[in-house]
This record gives structure tokens, sequence and C-alpha cells, in this order.
């Protein structure tokens, strides 16, 4: 059955019919009554309501559904390119009243289905085919849905391919997902919340027969049969040489690793049967090595419990000893601490990260040398507090200086990984021949320790520090503001960003000329497909069938040829750029890493120079206003050609041609407009480059340039110099330091964080320059000195050793080409690392992992001071070079520098230590307290003096 499908508007309006005396007239009102209805679409908001107003006169109303059914799509498209629905009017109102067959061929019955009755389908998806509509055998209107664009498709290519690229990544995520697990912690053990876990964990902690391997070292076993038990609010402490085990127990609690065998229990159950979540949440740990991240104080404590009120974070700050010096900076608890807490000295750091573990308020208190790398008045501020913080609960301390740990309930020495002594204090020190009662002699100093002494000089050194900290301090937060304007650049201009980058990528210049070339000819392509695409148009006016098929072929054979054409141009024109771009980025990025190695310390400790300070900001609204704009004008250019058609002033042809121009030519302002941002971001991102390459460092780290002394005796003369940071532009670091060191002498220097003393070093080593006074080394000043020389006359183990992921043999050989295999044991030997080394099952080509990830503190240390010691310095620099180790390392390793020192009796060394036992035989001895020297002398001399040094003896002897 027929049925009348009005689209537009009435039947009668849109009809032609066959008599020839009013085809004209009717051929006009058709087109001005398609153009008025052409012009009400665009003033519409919503198809739908379009399609009642449109059908108010037609008789039948309730068969709408196949024109909904062809216009549904509209609805969702905010861009619709309704100028091939004209063009299919134009061409049917232009040509079909010439040839009476394409007339009858434009013109067929609609069926009450999707399918016309010639077979032509009605889905809208089958964008290629006619769609016919029809009454009474009077043509109403033929047209075919809109193709897809070139940049349509090439807009699908782009999702198809970033979806191959998201299904290759997601892959790899859920490969990793999918992984088999040799233990039992699994994303449902760790996520999954219930009553029972989520309850509050407590009791007694046993290791029942743990043995443990990790999974990089197989074949070194780390704990064997290990037992012992940490009984609930007490403290049990853990002590022993490096690498027995200690740190790896506290692993195993965490349950970053599951025991090989044995089994870890809390109040007799396994810690398996606890969710991971909850049972972390339970544990506060301190470790040897604070990470602090760079925000401030406030969010760093409140990092340790996320839902935390400022009563909480403030009361766990005050439990850490920390509070009354937090108040004392100038931004209070909003003070920024820098990258990795580097505005503050190392006891505020563990204070800080002490408050983050408490604020939790954690049933279990983990402590790995918490204290370790402190002075000793650090020490005693940071142990007073941890002291309190472990009162009723259920700790475990790691320790080398057994004077942190005397008052723990019990004591269990390690060794190889497996427990050898176990007991309190008083009943271990007892112990003729034990080990505990070894490595407390080997702590133990001459001298009476004076407990009432001791407190009153602990509270003088608490608000002595405070001081140091309120003026050390002060303008922390004023490194927030540095003025960037001082930075040493050349003036910069934006206009030559782009003709800096053609000269850098000058070597290419070919290549970039053939991909401009290529580029040109590609785009003068587009419009000679517009002309095709008129010319297939075109080749329906023509009334035969044989007719038209010829000038179709030919139109077809040109687009083949034309597609070939633009093939071969895009193939060039991206190959090229894709060359020359990746040579620039090369070459950019090498220039980039060669000029930040030039730059002084000073220029990265501006905040806008800190890692992950450049930050990349696009503009979110520009493509969301181009996505309009052009949507807008398209429409605009349809609805001004049906003007000129109507009104006679262009032919369908000139219409059609323009229309097809202007696509191409709008979508290519609509890709141009795209990659606008991506232009804004790759000149903002030059123009830093370009700061970056034009600007002269204070310090050329890369420069030839300087003196050099030929025999360089090891002499080192501080003149009354006075330095301050240049982020803290107002505080005095050094004040007016006056020091002497002759060749060969041996010289410590001694005093609380933050009083200057590695400052010293980072001057000798030229990090900075002085703001006052004079460095001078055999006479002749720093500065005029080449900084490369310089360096390579200092020898520095540092108090966090840097070791890189490469072999034991390659980190020690570091900085030094083609060194015999015999002089790395060598070394290794006089450092006392090579019976470990030896010991692995690899031996010298074991890996350390990521910044010696594998190796103990003591370990990594020792490999550092064995790099050191292969590179026969003038002058050895020692930054707590033995903080890490435990007692018997560290005399071992004392012995081993000592001799170093023998072996050249020229070598100047210049020690820093916390540790006085290690400075003893030193031939000076110098106290700093706020950037100046308060005493001077050797041991002897400064005990008898009962000083500044004799108090700091005192703390640091055990009782």
């Amino acid at each position: 059955m027929n049925h009348r499908q009005p689209l537009l508007n009435a039947s009668s309006q849109f009809s032609i019919g066959n008599d020839d005396d009013g085809d004209n007239g009717n051929r006009t009102e058709l087109l001005k009554n398609s153009f008025s209805d052409w012009q009400r679409i665009f003033s519409r908001k919503k198809i739908d309501n379009k399609y009642m107003q449109l059908n108010d006169d037609a008789e039948d109303n309730d068969n709408d559904e196949a024109v909904v059914s062809v216009c549904k799509p509209y609805r969702f498209c905010p861009n619709v390119y309704f100028y091939v629905f004209g063009a299919r009017i134009f061409v049917i109102e232009s040509f079909s009243d010439h040839c009476d067959d394409l007339q009858q061929n434009f013109t067929t019955p609609v069926n009450n289905s999707n399918t016309y009755s010639q077979g032509i389908n009605l889905n809208i998806f089958n964008s290629g085919v006619p769609h016919k509509l029809h009454y009474n055998n009077t043509l109403i209107l033929s047209s075919t849905l809109p193709m897809p664009s070139p940049s349509f498709r090439e807009e699908v290519m782009d999702i198809v391919r970033w979806l191959f690229k998201a299904r290759g990544a997601a892959g790899a995520v859920f490969r990793l997902i999918d992984e088999g697990n040799d233990t039992s912690v699994n994303e449902p053990d760790v996520w999954k919340d219930d009553a029972e876990s989520s309850s509050n964990i407590n009791g007694d902690v046993e290791f029942d027969n743990v043995d443990f391997i990790y999974p990089s070292r197989k074949e070194a076993p780390v704990l064997h049969n290990l037992s012992l038990v940490a009984r609930v609010g007490r403290t049990t402490a853990l002590v022993g040489s490096s690498g027995c085990g200690k740190s790896t127990c506290m692993s195993l609690f965490l349950r970053y690793y599951e025991p090989s065998s044995g089994r870890i229990t809390i109040d007799g159950r396994p810690i398996t049967d606890y969710n991971v979540k909850q049972l972390r949440e339970n544990i506060g740990i301190v470790s040897q090595e604070p990470i602090l991240f760079n925000m401030n104080i406030y969010e760093n404590i409140r990092f340790g419990k996320v839902n935390a009120s400022r009563e909480e974070i403030e009361q766990a700050a005050r439990e850490a000893n920390a509070h009354h010096f937090i108040m004392q900076l100038p931004d209070k608890y909003e003070t920024v601490v820098g990258e990795c807490g580097v505005q503050l000295s190392g006891g505020e750091k563990q204070r800080i990260a002490l408050a983050r573990a408490l604020v939790k308020k954690p049933t279990f208190l983990l402590l790995d040398e918490a204290t370790n790398a402190l002075d000793n008045v650090s020490e005693k501020i940071v142990q007073e507090a941890v002291d309190r913080a472990c009162n009723g609960r259920t700790t475990i301390a790691i320790a080398h200086r057994l004077a942190t740990i005397k008052n723990a309930h019990q004591i269990y020495v390690l060794d190889k990984g497996s427990v050898i002594e176990q007991g309190t204090h008083e009943t271990l020190i007892s112990k003729e021949g034990g080990k505990y009662q070894a490595m407390v002699k080997r702590q133990q100093m001459e001298g009476i320790y004076d407990n009432q002494d001791d407190r009153k000089s602990i509270q003088k050194a608490i608000e002595e520090d405070e001081k140091s900290i309120l003026e050390r301090s002060r303008l922390i937060s004023d490194s927030e503001t540095v003025d960037t304007n001082k930075q040493i650049t050349k003036p910069f201009r934006q206009r030559f960003v782009f003709l800096r980058l053609l000269s850098m990528n000058s070597p290419e210049w070919i290549t970039i000329s053939i991909g401009c070339i290529a580029c040109v000819l590609n785009g003068a392509a587009q419009p000679l497909f517009a002309f095709l695409l008129v010319k297939i148009i075109e080749a329906f006016k023509y009334c035969s069938n044989s007719e038209r098929r010829h000038h179709v072929l030919i139109a077809s054979l040109l687009f083949l040829l034309l597609g070939g054409v633009v093939f071969i141009f895009r193939f060039f024109q991206y190959t090229a750029f894709v060359i020359s771009g990746s040579k620039l980025t090369q070459r950019i990025r090498s220039k980039a890493f060669a000029c930040l190695l030039r730059q002084e310390v000073a220029y990265f400790d501006r905040p806008e120079n800190s890692s992950g300070a450049i930050c990349t900001r696009l503009s979110s609204g520009a493509s969301a206003i181009q996505e309009m704009t052009d949507g807008f004008a398209l429409a605009f250019l349809y609805w001004r050609g049906l003007i000129l058609v109507e009104n006679n002033e262009l032919t369908s042809n000139h219409i059609i041609t323009a229309f097809a121009i202007a696509t191409f030519t709008i979508q290519t302002l609509k890709v141009l407009g795209l990659i606008s941002n991506n232009i804004a971001t790759s000149v903002s991102a030059a123009q830093a480059f370009f700061d970056l390459f034009d600007r002269e460092p204070a310090i050329d780290n890369t420069s030839t340039e300087g003196q050099t002394i030929v025999n360089f005796c090891g002499e080192i003369i501080f003149d009354q110099v006075k330095f301050i940071y240049p982020s803290r532009p107002t505080c005095f670091v050094l004040n007016k330091l006056q020091l002497n060191i002759k060749p060969s002498q041996h010289v410590a220097l001694v005093g609380k964080s933050g009083c200057g003393k590695s400052t010293i070093i980072q001057l000798l080593e030229r990090f900075y320059d002085v703001t006052s006074g004079g460095i001078f080394l055999d006479g002749i000043d720093i500065r005029k000195l080449n900084p490369q020389w310089v360096r390579s006359q200092f020898g520095l183990v540092s108090q966090e050793p840097i070791l890189f992921d490469l072999t034991i043999a390659e980190n020690i050989a570091y900085g030094l080409e083609n060194v015999p295999t015999e002089d790395i044991i060598n070394a290794a030997i006089r450092a006392n690392v090579h019976q470990f080394i030896e010991q692995l099952p690899q031996g010298y080509e074991t890996k350390v992992g990521f910044k010696g990830s594998f190796l103990s503190g003591g370990e990594k240390q020792r490999i550092a001071i064995a790099r050191i010691l292969l590179r026969r310095p003038k002058v050895l620099l020692l930054d707590e070079a033995t903080s890490a180790m435990d007692s018997h390392n560290e005399q071992v390793v004392q012995e081993a520098l000592e001799q170093a020192q023998r072996e050249d009796p020229n070598r100047t060394s210049l020690i820093i230590a916390h540790r006085l036992s290690t400075i003893r035989t030193c031939d000076l001895i110098c106290v700093l307290d706020r950037g100046h020297i308060v005493e001077s002398g050797n041991h002897v001399d400064l005990t008898q003096q009962r000083g500044a040094y004799y108090k700091m003896l005192a703390r640091d002897k055990l009782q």
C-alpha cells in the first residue's frame, strides 16, 4: 500500500507534474518553498518540533515514521552538513526536467517499510544510496545522506589509532593485574573491608621460624629460622651488623614481602588473615631517611591521616617535639619544606616524619634508625619525642647507636638472619664475650656521664636549637617569591622563536624543503577534489546512460590518479617533517641537558626550577569555540548559497563548486584551529628552552677557563666567609667564618643541625660562591680556579650515598675509564666491603638496584667509600661517612679511612661527624654554632676545657 510521505512541506507545494505548460512555474515554486523551509530548519533548535510544524497541512500525519527515521540522526549532530541535501535538490531540479528517463529514475513509490519497491534501503546508515520519496507518481524529494567528509574520516582514523594504542596499553595493564603472584597479597585482600578487618589490630607480634630470600637475590638467604616476639605495649629492639636482616623484618611485617617459610602472627593470628590496608593503617613507621614532599608542613603531616583535623595534626606535632619549632617559622604550619625537605635540617625533618606517623595513632610503631643521621643534640630531642611516642605502644626499633635502645624491654641481637642473643640491656651487657657487650664497648668513650648536666644540656640545647631554627628559617617562605627577573638571562623576544628553531633545524634544510614542497602540492590538490566532485555531479545532466557512464568513468579515473598523487605527496610530507622534527627534538634535548649541567646549584634552589615546577597549560575553551564557529560558518554559506540560487544569481554548478571548496577550506581552517593550541604550547616550550640556552650561569660547571695548581698541597683557608643561600637572602648560614686547614691535616667539624657544616663542603666543591670573604686553595682564590679541576681534587662521601642501577664494580669505578679489576678489588678491601661482595652469588657483577635498593645502608656506604678511595683525591670530604653503619663496621671502615689517609701523608681530610667517636684522632676539631667557630682544638684540649664539645661528648657517651 502506498502512502503520502510529507517531508518539508505539503505535497502539493513540492510536486512536479508531467504537464509541460506548468513545468517552469512548478519548478520555480518548488525551489522557493524549499528555500523557505531550509531557512526555517536553520532557525529550529530541535528537528522533531520542525516535523510537527511543517506537516500541519498534511492530510495524513499517522505515517511520519519514514521521514523521522531518515532525519533522526541529525538530532545527535551539532554540525550537520546540510549542503549535501541541498546539492541533491539542485541536481534533481536542475537536470531532471531535461531527461524523462532521469525524471522517472528519481521517482519511485514509497512502501510502508524501510525498503523501497526497487530494493533501495532506507537505512540511514547506508549513506551511499539515494533515498527517494514519492507521492502519487509525483516527485517529492530525492537525496543522498551526507558522505563522510575527509576530515571526518581523519578524525575516525585518529579515534581508531588511539583505540589501538589504548588496547596495547590496556593489555600491559591487564597482564600486570592478571599476573600470578607468589604471595597471598591480592586485590580483594588489600581493599576488601569487613567488620573484622576494620577492628583495632593489637597483640603480640611473633616471628615463628621465618625464612626469607629476596626475589632478586634468590641464592642469598636473608633470614634463617628467625624467631622473636614483640610484646604488646612494649619496646623491642633489633641490633646487629649491616645486612643481618633487621630492616627485612620490618618489610615482612608491613607485608611488602611474604616469608619464604614460617609465619608472622599478631596475637596468634597470621598477618595474612588481616586486610593489608587496615593492617598498615595501624602501623606507623619512621625510617632513617624521612621522605617529605614539596608541600607545607601541615600537608606533610596530614599524609599520615588524610582526614585528620587541625587539632590532631598539632597534637601529633607536640608529641613529636616539633610544634614549638614549627610555630617559630614565619609561616608556621604553612611553611613549604622544599623538595625532600631540603629547607629543613635533619632533626626537623625527622620530627615531622615522626608527627606524620603519630597522627594516625598507630597501634604499632616501627623505628628504623630514626635518630641515626642526627647530631647528638638533635638526637636527644628526637629521642625524647620517640620515647614519649613509644609509651603504651607496641614498638619495634632498629638501632646502630645502642644508647637509643638501652631502655628497650627486650633486645634481640641478629647475625646472618638469626637471633644469637636476647634480653634486656643489663643482662646482655653483663654477658661476657657476647656480641652485644662487644658492640657496647666499641661505642664507649672516655669520660664521665653526668645525668643532671645532661638533662640541663638537653633543655638548653632545645632552646638554642629553636633560636637557630628561627634565625636560619626566617625566610624559608620567601623562597617562594624569589624575583625571577634577577636570573642572568638575555632578553628574549617571542617573534624570533621560529627563526631560532629553524636555525637549529638548519642541518635538515633539504629534508624540510622537500616536506614544504610536498605540503604545498598536497594543499593544491584540495581544490582539484572539489572540481572533480562537480564533474561527477554534472554527469547526471546527460540523458544517455552511456554518456553519463563515460563522464563518471573519466571523473573516477581522475579521482584515482589524484588520490595516488596525493598519497605520494603526503608520504614525502609526513616523512620529511617526522625526520626533521625528530632531529630537532633530539638536538634540543641534548642541548638543554648540557645547559642544565652548566648551571650552578643555586639555579636549582629556585622554586620555578625545581623538578615538576614546569607544567603545560592548555586553553580548554578554544577547541569548543572552534567547534561552534565552523558549524555557523558552513550554515551561513549554505543559507546564502540557497538565496543566490533562488534569485537566479548563480547556477547550481557554481554553488556546488563553492560549497565543495568552502567545505575543504573550512575543514583546513578547523585543523589549523585545532593545532593552534599545540603551536602556542610549542612556542611557550621553545621560549623556555631558549631562556635556558641563553642563561649564563654564575658558576659554569663545564667551563675550561680558570687556573689550575700544578702541585696542589691541600692547604685550605676560609677568610671571614659570609654566605647566604639565594633562596633565603636575609639569613646568614656562615657568618665571618675563619678556618685554616694545613696540608695533610685532619680536621673535623661538629655542631648541631643547621650550624653550617655541610655548607662548608658545598662551598669547597664550589656548588655556590661565598657572599663575602674568600676561600683560598694554596693561597689562590677558589673563584679564579677552574671548577672542574677544583672538584677533581676532592673526594666526597656524603651522608646519603648515591649508587646507580649498575653492578658493584661499575659503581666503584664510576667516573673513571679503563680501571683494572685489581684496583677495584683493592679499593673494596680497604673499604671493608670485599668480603661482603665475595659472598654474593655474582660477586662484583651483582646489580645494586635503583639507588642501591638491593643493599643495606652500611653496604651502600662502604661501596661509596671504595669509589672515593679508588680516585685517590688530594682532599677527602667525609659528610657523616659512617653514620649508617653499626659499631663494628664503623670501626673497621674508620680504620680503612685512616689507612687511606696514611697512604698519602700529604692528603688533607675534612670530616663532618655527629658521632664524636669517629673524630677523636683528628688534628683539629672545630665546634660550629650559627655559622662561626666557637671552639677549636684537639680532642684532649677540648675535653679539658669542659665547654660545648665536652657537653656534646657527654651526650654522645653511652651510660
